[in-house]
């Protein structure tokens, strides 16, 4: 085949084909000038006959400085970031937002050694989810783009609009029913702790080390409440990892069995429930169950989980409204929004000691 016949229809040789200008034929496709039924018909036809699909979107966009994509940058691989319920109904906050301004997302796996380039990815903004002390090194490469940026649960970084969420203050709420309730021996599952995603046991050292804001301030919520919890973090938020978590927990002579799990997430709640139930040990007669999150878990368990509600899609909406200020020449007021304590059926007083129900 020849060069020719590769070479992508132009514009110009549409204009040209309809009889008409450049300028006029670029107002039939932008829709955004007076032109005449017959001209439009005969701009169309001639395109069609060039199998001309329309400006070449890469050109406009440097013509206007705005590429019209909002990139999310997350450290979650693309198959969790979907799976995520709290990740689904964010994105449907930020897309309710953006919608009417035409903007399309860019979701953008990173990591550390990841093959993503921040620097080269199309986008107008930047908002930067799940955030790791490790992805707050790479806010110096997106703030030498000089576009906006805006974090959902992050530490504080420079330059950048937060949107945050109360996760140190819930999780303190949520240990503080237990308190209440009469439990001492009180466990975590965690998120994870680091972007390599490690499972394994709560130790000092692992907790130091932790690059994972979110997971931080949630196990310090609990620890103002239960100072020498220990527990477990998981690789991910999911039942299956939950479910290990829980194996591991309770898998141990009742005196040191935990009498409640404080869950990250309502998927690892649902994990720990499941691993639970195996063993033979019931909820909440036997084990208190708290989650995080306050997502649907028709077909999951027929539990109804005592959680912490956040407003997921409410924190999607927000980033979407922050982005908008900032695009428009505004500077964006950070925000900080807070969950609730549903109370369910998961909770209950800690059995005597040396007893457990039948």
């Amino acid at each position: 085949m020849s060069d020719t016949a590769n070479t992508r229809p132009t514009l110009a040789a549409v204009a040209a084909r309809a009889g008409v200008s450049a300028s006029t034929a670029s107002l039939v496709f932008s829709g955004r000038g007076p032109v005449a039924d017959a001209t439009r018909a005969r701009v169309l036809e001639a395109a069609a006959e060039l199998d001309f699909a329309g400006p070449d979107p890469t050109a406009r966009s440097l013509r206007r400085g705005r590429t019209g994509v909002i990139g999310v940058v997350t450290e979650d691989s693309l198959g969790d970031a979907f799976r995520d319920p709290i990740n689904l109904a964010l994105l449907d906050g930020l897309g309710d937002e953006l919608a009417d301004e035409g903007y399309g997302l860019l979701v953008l796996p990173w990591a550390p050694g990841s093959s993503v380039d921040l620097a080269a990815a199309p986008m107008d903004a930047a908002i930067l989810l799940g955030c790791s002390a490790d992805l707050a090194h790479s806010v110096e490469v997106l703030q030498q783009r000089r576009i906006p940026l805006v974090a959902i649960e992050a530490p504080e970084l420079p330059g950048v609009v937060p949107i945050d969420l109360d996760n140190a203050e819930a999780a303190r709420h949520g240990a503080e029913l237990l308190r209440e309730l009469g439990h001492e021996r009180v466990a975590l599952v965690t998120l994870p702790l680091d972007v390599d995603r490690t499972r394994g046991a709560l130790t000092p050292e692992r907790e130091a080390a932790a690059t994972a804001f979110t997971a931080s301030e949630r196990i310090r919520g609990a620890r103002a409440v239960f100072p020498d919890a220990g527990g477990v973090s998981a690789g991910g938020s999911t039942v299956g990892e939950g479910y290990a978590a829980g194996q591991a927990l309770l898998q141990v002579p009742d005196a040191e069995r935990p009498t409640a799990v404080i869950a990250q997430s309502d998927l690892l709640a649902a994990g720990v429930i499941r691993a639970a139930e195996e063993l033979g040990i019931a909820v909440p007669d036997d084990l208190s169950v708290l989650g995080f999150d306050g997502i649907r878990l028709d077909g999951i368990t027929s539990h109804a989980l005592t959680t912490l509600v956040q407003p997921a899609v409410e924190k999607g909406r927000a980033a979407g409204r922050a982005v908008r200020a900032a695009l428009a020449g505004d500077t964006p007021d950070a925000v900080t929004l807070t969950s609730e304590l549903r109370r369910g059926a998961t909770v209950a007083a800690p059995p005597p000691p040396g007893g457990q129900s039948l």
